[in-house]
């Protein structure tokens, strides 16, 4: 049966417990443990209470001998930190996450929201885009929001200044989401405080990060992986060649979502990102009725399911030992990104020994992940 362009896959529910919740908590604030390790670990243990009851001797098998969980006390202060702020704690796997961004391989483990979460139900369109946006600008950005609001589409953004507030503003009546880098508790910018106290009202605000977190620049980038996860696709309406709302666009096509972008004159600094998106083939956008159209002709060739994944060859021979799997690994990887299926092709090894070899060295600090399943060596 064909299912609505905005559906994605609900993935398996496990049923949750308080415990459970709990324990998804403390695994993802664990040192060293990131999204996909989270999700590995969850993988090869079943629940979140398993995994975090085995992450001591995870780690004690890559050599790491001191290693702690995070304290049950701390993660039992973040949740009461959260609800005084009003804000709901969703993990993933539960019956509120919104199952777009479940579908993404480093999907956030946990997610802060404040306001209407019924909203993650609706389909989702981004809008991002400059910081010191044009006139003309911010007033497309407003006809995009209130024209994709008045299709009954819900604008996320990134509650910036620029080009996210005038979409957040215009979408106000008919709806609108912000992704926050830092907590739920905490705004930036300053200047967006009585635009971030409407969303509460009457959108939704989200994050990852604990109530408190002060944002930093290494929060933004994750942030906007969370952005483009929730929607159908993704619109830039004004952006340099070397801006944040371009690695949006790059999270949208590894994320398999549609890229969309306004010209702009070749002159203006700020049309450089989009324009360099629509040579490399963005859908251009005119209009909210050009957004609805590329969706709408989407349809027809994208699949409407998760795709199903080959089992990766396995040659039958014994998997190496942890530690000389490790090695290997190591051998093959350098500064530069390289894609995990690619070395398991190159050393020939079953994936789940790989994965468990994998784990370790993230938990040594010995490799870095990257966006897409690519890792690397720490530079």
């Amino acid at each position: 049966m064909e299912t609505d362009l905005f559906s994605y896959p609900t993935p398996f529910t496990p049923p949750t417990t308080e415990e459970d919740e709990l324990s998804a908590l403390r695994l993802i604030r664990s040192r060293r443990v990131g999204p996909t390790t989270f999700h590995r670990l969850i993988g090869e243990h079943d629940s979140a209470t398993a995994a975090l009851a085995a992450l001591p001797e995870v780690a004690r098998a890559a050599g790491v001998t001191d290693y702690t969980p995070f304290p049950e006390k701390q993660a039992r202060a973040e949740i009461k930190a959260g609800k005084a702020a009003g804000a709901l704690l969703l993990i993933h796997g539960g019956p509120d996450y919104p199952p777009a961004l479940a579908q993404i391989d480093d999907a956030p483990p946990v997610l802060w929201a404040l306001g209407q979460p019924e909203l993650l139900a609706r389909p989702m369109i981004a809008l991002v885009g400059a910081r010191n946006a044009s006139s003309l600008g911010l007033r497309m950005a407003k006809r995009l929001s209130e024209g994709l609001g008045e299709a009954g589409i819900c604008v996320v953004s990134g509650l910036a200044r620029g080009i996210d507030a005038a979409a957040h503003e215009a979408a106000l009546p008919t709806g609108t989401i912000a992704v926050q880098a830092g907590g739920i508790d905490v705004i930036y910018p300053q200047e967006n405080t009585t635009l971030a106290r409407q969303i509460a009202e009457t959108g939704l605000r989200l994050t990852e990060a604990p109530p408190g977190t002060q944002p930093q620049a290494r929060h933004f980038p994750a942030r906007n992986r969370i952005i483009s996860g929730l929607s159908a696709g993704v619109v830039v309406v004004e952006a340099a060649l070397k801006s944040g709302s371009l690695i949006t666009a790059r999270d949208a096509l590894d994320q398999g979502r549609e890229v969309m972008a306004v010209p702009g004159h070749p002159m203006d600094g700020r049309a450089g990102g989009c324009n360099a998106l629509l040579r490399d083939g963005a859908t251009l956008v005119r209009g909210p009725e050009d957004v609805l159209a590329a969706l709408n002709a989407r349809r027809a060739t994208v699949a409407r399911t998760a795709p199903e994944l080959s089992p990766r060859r396995s040659s039958g021979k014994p998997a190496p030992e942890p530690a000389d799997l490790g090695t290997k690994i190591l051998e093959r990887l350098g500064p530069s990104p390289t894609a995990e299926d690619q070395v398991i092709r190159d050393l020939d090894v079953p994936a789940a020994a790989f994965s468990q070899a994998l784990t370790a060295l993230e938990i040594e600090g010995r490799i870095e992940r990257h966006r897409g399943g690519l890792i690397s060596r720490p530079v």
